[in-house]
């Protein structure tokens, strides 16, 4: 029966991979793939010998013995866990992807690109990698990679060229993510479950993140995509100035990165305080806007008149929900193979079977559980083929270093920027793929070696510096 559901799963990975080919959104069958995952564990239940507690990140050693119904019951508790995880992520993005449409609606971005004043391909190229490093540290790596790519389009005509300038931000994103606990969802994680602490995670994880992201980049700005100058896209002659563009960015902008300091500050989830900030910006807007829409429920041509007017209406309509739809599809696919052991089983099986090369040496303690650097390495690769959350929750399982132990440290790095190497291995490559329709092959042939050079070098920085703390 694991067998059949990682057939299944190789299957459905394929056919998102050959989206273009089989000429089927990838949304469809990422979202069959779930659901015949998840029948097959109801139907065969009482064949599974191991279950995952995601909650509790270990295995239920009694799985065996419960009954039928119990296990059933089980099953069911571990899919609402995982369906109220994914929902956080989804709502949280619903939430940002809105603010950015409600700034587009008011034409925000304008402001910002009165800002670039070079047409310089390299110049650009740079702007946008330290833009999208040191913001994803603030607003995380998913948001910051849909307000610079939505910028993008407003500046760059050229798709193929604004292709390459999202595969970059999308590897600085990650690397900036990396370093900072409310950056990627994977060292929120680690910090909310008291195994890295903000400061330490900094010393260590900045500058082999920096380098990963300014390695590429240096790389990037040889290639002859990005010689000569920008051909600026020009904005419609006839359309009038939006008086209040500016203001609306910057709120945007602020309600955005106010959800962190709310977090801290309430200790509840991040997609609370993007619901907060998402109210407070679209209130705004309507009072900007000054729109009147109509109360009633019927679908008279006044009401979808007013309708039309709203940008709050508008921009709910602009938003990618096959993204959404696709990113439920591949999380709630990827937690059946948790919530079996599978990935668990695999992770302990790398951890007793690799070889232990450069623990002795670089490694300031013994590792209770024999941890190799390149089963930690081997994470990074794994979450750009699979995804880094359910990799990151079985390490907090598999190993039992105390917090602040570089090995945690290592994997926070490794889990963030090793989704760069592939266009579905990060949130903001899923939504990067989305929103400029960046073929998987395309991002392979051209972006994935400048991504896996910046991982290993950063990785290298990594096991250099992390003996200094």
């Amino acid at each position: 029966m694991e067998t059949l559901i990682i057939i299944v799963f190789v299957l459905g990975y394929l056919a998102i991979t050959l989206e273009h080919n089989l000429k089927i959104d990838k949304l469809i069958p990422a979202l069959v793939m779930m659901a015949i995952c998840w029948a097959i564990i109801a139907l065969g239940i009482d064949y599974f010998p191991h279950w995952f507690d995601s909650a509790k990140h270990h295995l239920v050693e009694t799985f065996s013995s419960f009954s039928h119904d119990q296990k059933i019951e089980l099953m069911e508790e571990t899919l609402l866990h995982h369906l109220g995880k994914t929902a956080e992520i989804l709502v949280f993005l619903l939430g940002a992807m809105t603010i950015v449409e409600i700034i587009d609606y008011f034409d925000g971005f304008s402001t910002i690109k009165q800002v670039v004043k070079t047409k310089k391909k390299t110049k650009i190229l740079w702007l946008f990698s330290f833009l999208a490093f040191f913001l994803s540290s603030i607003i995380d790596n998913l948001t910051a990679t849909i307000v610079l790519i939505s910028i993008l389009q407003k500046i760059v005509k050229d798709k193929e060229l604004r292709m390459w300038y999202a595969g970059l931000i999308i590897i600085a994103a990650n690397a900036g993510g990396a370093w900072s606990p409310i950056g990627d969802v994977t060292t929120t994680m680690l910090w909310i479950a008291k195994k890295v602490t903000t400061g330490h995670l900094i010393g260590y994880l900045f500058v082999p993140s920096l380098l990963c992201m300014l390695v590429p980049s240096f790389i990037a700005s040889f290639l002859p995509v990005f010689k000569g100058d920008l051909e600026i896209k020009e904005d419609n002659q006839d359309k009038p100035p939006v008086k209040y563009s500016g203001t609306m960015l910057f709120l945007g902008l602020g309600g955005i990165i106010s959800v962190p300091i709310f977090k801290t500050i309430t200790h509840l989830p991040p997609y609370v305080g993007m619901m907060l900030a998402l109210g407070v910006v679209a209130t705004f807007a309507e009072i900007y806007s000054s729109a009147k829409f109509s109360i009633t429920n019927g679908d008279s041509e006044e009401s979808d008149e007013n309708a039309h007017h709203s940008p709050v209406h508008s921009s709910l309509s602009k938003i990618e929900l096959p993204s959404i739809l696709f990113f439920l599809g591949i999380l709630m696919a990827v937690a059946a193979l948790e919530s079996l052991g599978i990935l668990f089983e695999f992770a302990s099986y790398l951890q007793h079977n690799m070889p232990m090369l450069g623990t002795e040496v670089h490694y300031a303690y013994e590792p209770a559980g024999g941890v190799s650097d390149i089963v930690v390495l081997l994470i990074g690769v794994g979450s750009a083929v699979i995804d880094n959350v359910p990799l990151v929750a079985a390490s907090l399982g598999m190993f039992s270093e105390p917090i602040d132990n570089e090995l945690w440290h290592f994997v926070a790095y490794s889990a963030g920027t090793g989704g760069s190497m592939l266009i579905i291995g990060s949130a903001a490559g899923v939504v990067a793929m989305g929103m400029e329709k960046i073929d998987f092959f395309w991002y392979f042939k051209k972006i994935s070696w400048l991504a896996l050079i910046g991982f290993l070098v950063g990785a290298v920085a990594f096991m250099i510096t992390r003996t200094i703390f």
